[in-house]
This record gives C-alpha cells, sequence and structure tokens, in this order.
C-alpha cells in the first residue's frame, strides 16, 4: 500500500531524514517509534505531501502527491489545526463536502459521540480544550474513512474514554483493510495494536520488525526499543540504577498524560 524509497530529507545543513525506505502491507498496522527528534514526524509530513524531500514515495502505486494518492490518504496530525471561526460541525461538515461524500450525516454523528462531541457541535474551535481539540482532529482524520490513514501522536492528549474509543477504531479499521502508520513515542500506547514496528533514531530507520519476528525474538517491543535506542539490554534494564533502569524504562513506556 505505501512504499517509501531512500527518502532523504535536509533543513540547510541539518539532516532530518537520510535514506530513508520502508513499506506498509494492505490492512496493516504499523507502529513508527522513536525518541523526540528522530525523524518521525518529518517522514510523516514527507509522505503526507507537505515536505519537499529526495527520493520516491508511492500509495497504492500513485506518487505520494497524485491526486489518486491524496483520495485514499488520510492524515490526523500531531497538532490540531482548527478553523477558530468555524463551529465542531461545521469543521466536519467543510471536510466531508471537500472530500465530495454522499450521506456523511450519519458519520458524522457516529464519529461525535463515540469521541463525547456530540454536545459540542454549536462550539468554535478556539473554545475547545486542548484535549477536544484533539478529539475533533481525530474526528476529522477519521471521517473520510480513508484506505491508508496515518496518525502522529493521536493519543496525545486524550483522556482514558477517548483512548479507548480510537484503540477500538484502529482495531475495527483493521479489520475493514484500512492501513495505518501511527506515528509515537509512548510504547504501551500501541503495543497491543500493531502489526510491524519501525524503531527511527538521528533520521534512519534503526529497526523494521514484524510482530511475529519479534515474538520469536523471545523480546517485547520495549527492550528492542531500548536496545535499539539507548543500546541497552534485558539484563540492565532488570538492574534498577542502570542505564535504561527500570524507572526510565516505565517513563518512557508511560510517556505524557496531559
Amino acid at each position: 500500500m505505501l512504499q517509501v524509497s531512500h527518502v532523504t530529507k535536509t533543513y540547510g545543513k541539518t539532516v532530518a531524514c537520510r535514506d530513508v525506505s520502508f513499506h506498509l502491507d494492505p490492512g496493516s498496522v504499523t507502529v513508527l517509534l522513536g525518541p523526540n527528534g528522530a525523524g518521525k514526524s518529518t517522514i510523516m509530513k514527507s509522505i503526507i505531501g507537505f515536505l519537499r524531500y529526495e527520493g520516491q514515495i508511492t500509495v497504492a502505486g500513485f506518487p505520494n502527491k497524485s491526486v489518486e494518492a491524496r483520495r485514499i490518504l488520510g492524515y490526523v496530525p500531531e497538532l490540531p489545526a482548527l478553523y477558530p471561526n468555524l463551529t465542531v460541525l461545521e469543521h466536519m461538515e467543510f471536510l466531508a463536502r471537500a472530500y465530495k461524500m454522499n450521506n456523511y450525516k450519519e458519520r458524522i454523528n457516529e464519529l461525535l459521540t463515540r469521541f463525547e462531541l456530540a454536545d459540542k457541535t454549536k462550539k468554535f474551535g478556539d473554545e475547545l480544550s486542548k484535549g477536544m481539540q484533539q478529539k475533533l482532529n481525530l474526528c476529522l482524520g477519521l471521517l473520510p474513512s480513508p484506505q491508508m490513514l496515518m496518525m502522529d501522536e493521536p493519543m496525545i492528549g486524550l483522556d482514558p474514554h477517548a483512548i479507548k474509543q480510537l484503540k477500538n477504531m484502529i482495531e475495527e479499521m483493521r479489520a475493514a483493510g484500512c492501513t495505518m502508520l501511527i506515528s509515537t513515542h509512548i510504547i504501551d500506547s500501541v503495543d497491543m495494536l500493531w502489526d510491524r514496528a519501525l524503531i527511527m533514531q538521528d533520521g534512519t530507520i534503526k529497526a523494521d520488525v514484524t510482530r511475529p519476528e519479534l515474538d520469536a525474538s523471545g523480546r517485547t517491543l520495549e527492550e528492542l526499543f531500548f536496545e535499539v535506542t539507548e543500546n541497552v539490554s534485558r539484563e540492565d534494564m532488570s538492574h534498577p540504577g542502570a542505564d535504561g533502569s527500570e524507572s526510565g524504562a516505565e517513563d518512557a513506556g508511560r510517556g505524557e498524560t496531559a
């Protein structure tokens, strides 16, 4: 479904992504992990077509910036980009019309209800709390039911109910054949959802592993993450006070809660 081939992105003399290559199988969930500054958001923005880069990216065989690719590609950015002068409902209707969706009102009502925004339909974008803005951000990305969906740190700022609903929707979309790429640095937020895991550091892919491959190795995703990014072994993680100690591993696994 997605093919990323030898993508390099630089900002002046700074290399944000270097020769990044990977692919996503149709109907799979892939998590893109890495510490802050690893290049995750840069490669996501390159795939969606927001950035110029060297290399090649195709979606279902189409160049990622083509009309054909944009019709099947959805995106949930890390930071909501809402219009202050549009209400919650107007945001949803605006996007539905932009995608030329038919009979979209039922879909809108379903999403707003699941993410507890049904009573906020007349609120303007700048009147929403950060958590509510993130919920609307998710609803907008999910509304067109794209064949491929990319989500950048989608669970940051969500309350437990919204996290549960999002995880349920990820399972439902995978069952319906949707291909998903989820970028995050909160390992345990996606631990039970993924089929393939990519780990980035310093702008490169350091590990590309499927769930069966990781299970066969006897390691957890968290153990692989610290082994790749900090050269910390399972034995090191089991000794408090060592680099990658239990407290550090737990902090990285929990991530932010606000």
